[in-house]
């Protein structure tokens, strides 16, 4: 087969959702000649994954998406138990917080995965990036340089792409995965199928999440999706062996027969998908030169809104890893962290998720069981290669290397109001020197330094938010996607070792 179109990029990235168009927005900031194809014709129409961690938007707001969220979207209703006509009451699965200094963003997001990726898509086009739609990864081998992917596009012509490294973003049925010949290792969470619609309805009210837990046939709910005016239908069925029809028509059935609606107050169906519950994670998340973020890594239950959140950080995690590699002259070896960090993650995040969900199938829906375990704020890479710490003495209660590094309200010398997620925004390592301590200075632009205290402050900590958080005095090197990666004493007489670390980062 002749291969035309053949073209040379940094990182070539098979399938446009949410992870796979972060990974390209984080690539295209720093720089990187990327090239992303999308099978479909389009993005993904569907409300699947609504739920934005809180971890989700702190990314967000580094990748500067965050305002266009929370303008598209809105937080979470409470539910509202019904038998048939009868209300049963309201009340909550999710545990309400309140903001911190150091968590600004507190609590789970509802947008619908359309929207999310129609802002993070709109976002990449402001930076320059494209999406191939209709272009099919048919294929791809790789050698010590890099690899070629062969495509196949909607017209029936085909086409290739060379690049360094290429990242399969495209999906549960990943082909890049199964061309690699890299096995899933999971289970079958819960037997009996569902079936996931939006819908235009008339009759409920858009203040609660309606549940029918007890319907014949199996329990539904009736989620309106914020910012829009459609409600997210989602349908269980007793019967293991039920085969659920995705057409309106059975769609609109279904609702009637279930709740107290009627097949007229179902307007458009404009979406609608069988699925079953499963929990599967692949062997490995590397093969050479190919990466496997989101759902080719790894397949959840939807319960407790963990899949899309943990794609979405895989991208975040190896974005900035490529382009250290790519652009800041960092070790290929540094590429390594990616599995060694995110694997451990995925299958607690699985855990989660399947330990949720089957609560749901055992219990009762009123007991809350989003607490903030879902929120991903905790999860942490401590022990990790790239978690380093030179400290002499650390507290039990300590931040640590290797922990997500958390905001802190704070000013510029002159008054001027101030946030560490502003400091820590953008592709660059961030170093904070806490209590005069001296910072490294590698003297590149791709770091970023702050003195916290001391003599000649760039911050002030007038409420003491950055000392709850950080300590008194230290230095503190930032990675490029917020989480701690080297800690020293002050005074520290480690500076050489820092720079060094620095170094390995790419800077």
């Amino acid at each position: 087969m002749e291969l035309n179109n053949v073209k040379d990029v940094g990182v070539l990235i098979v399938g446009a959702g949410p992870a796979g168009l972060t990974l390209a927005i984080d690539l295209a900031r720093r720089g990187i000649a990327a090239r992303i194809v999308e099978r479909g014709e389009r993005l993904f129409p569907g409300s699947r994954g609504k739920g934005l961690q809180p971890r989700t938007q702190e990314v967000f707001h580094d990748l500067g998406v965050m305002d266009a969220v929370r303008a598209a979207g809105g937080p979470y209703p409470p539910m509202m138990g019904w038998e048939g006509e009868r209300r049963l009451g309201a009340f909550e699965m999710i545990v309400r917080n309140d903001p911190t200094p150091g968590a600004p963003y507190h609590d789970i997001w509802m947008l619908p995965q359309w929207r999310t990726a129609e802002i993070l898509y709109a976002r990449l086009r402001e930076l320059g990036g494209e999406v191939e739609f209709g272009a099919a990864c048919t294929g791809l081998t790789q050698d010590a340089d890099g690899v070629t992917a062969r495509l196949a596009y909607a017209d029936g012509s085909t086409g290739a792409v060379r690049a360094a490294y290429a990242v399969a973003a495209d999906g549960g049925r990943s082909a890049v995965r199964q061309a690699l010949g890299i096995g899933m290792t999971g289970e079958s969470v819960d037997p009996v199928p569902r079936l996931v619609a939006d819908v235009r309805l008339t009759g409920p009210d858009r203040d609660h999440w309606h549940v029918w837990q007890r319907a014949k046939g199996g329990g539904l709910s009736l989620c309106p999706l914020a910012g829009t005016d459609l409600f997210q239908v989602l349908a269980q069925y007793d019967d293991e062996d039920a085969a659920p029809d995705p057409s309106p028509e059975a769609v609109r059935r279904l609702i009637a027969e279930r709740t107290h609606l009627t097949e007229s107050d179902v307007g458009e169906v404009l979406w609608a998908s069988p699925f079953r519950v499963r929990a599967a994670m692949a062997e490995r998340f590397r093969d050479g030169r190919v990466f496997l973020v989101g759902d080719a890594a790894h397949i959840h239950s939807p319960a407790g809104g963990q899949g899309l959140n943990t794609g979405i950080q895989d991208a975040y995690n190896l974005g900035w890893k490529l382009g250290a590699v790519l652009r800041g002259g960092a070790d290929p070896a540094l590429l390594d962290s990616y599995e060694e960090e995110r694997m451990p993650v995925a299958a607690g995040v699985l855990g989660i998720s399947t330990r949720i969900h089957r609560a749901g199938m055992a219990g009762n829906a009123k007991e809350p069981r989003r607490t903030a375990e879902v929120h991903q704020l905790g999860l942490t890479y401590r022990g990790a290669a790239l978690a380093v710490d030179l400290r002499s003495t650390v507290a039990e209660a300590a931040l640590r290397p290797g922990d997500r590094a958390p905001d802190a309200p704070c000013t510029l010398p002159d008054g001027t109001p101030f946030r560490l997620f502003d400091a820590f925004r953008g592709p660059h390592v961030t170093v904070l020197a806490l209590g005069g301590a001296e910072p490294p200075a590698p003297g590149r632009a791709s770091v970023v330094a702050y003195r916290v205290g001391g003599p000649a402050p760039d911050l002030l900590d007038p409420d003491g938010h950055i000392r709850d958080g950080y300590g008194d005095q230290g230095v503190f090197v930032i990675r490029p996607d917020g989480y701690v990666g080297c800690a020293a004493d002050r005074p520290t007489d480690r500076t050489d070792e820092m720079t060094g670390y620095l170094a390995t980062l790419g800077t």
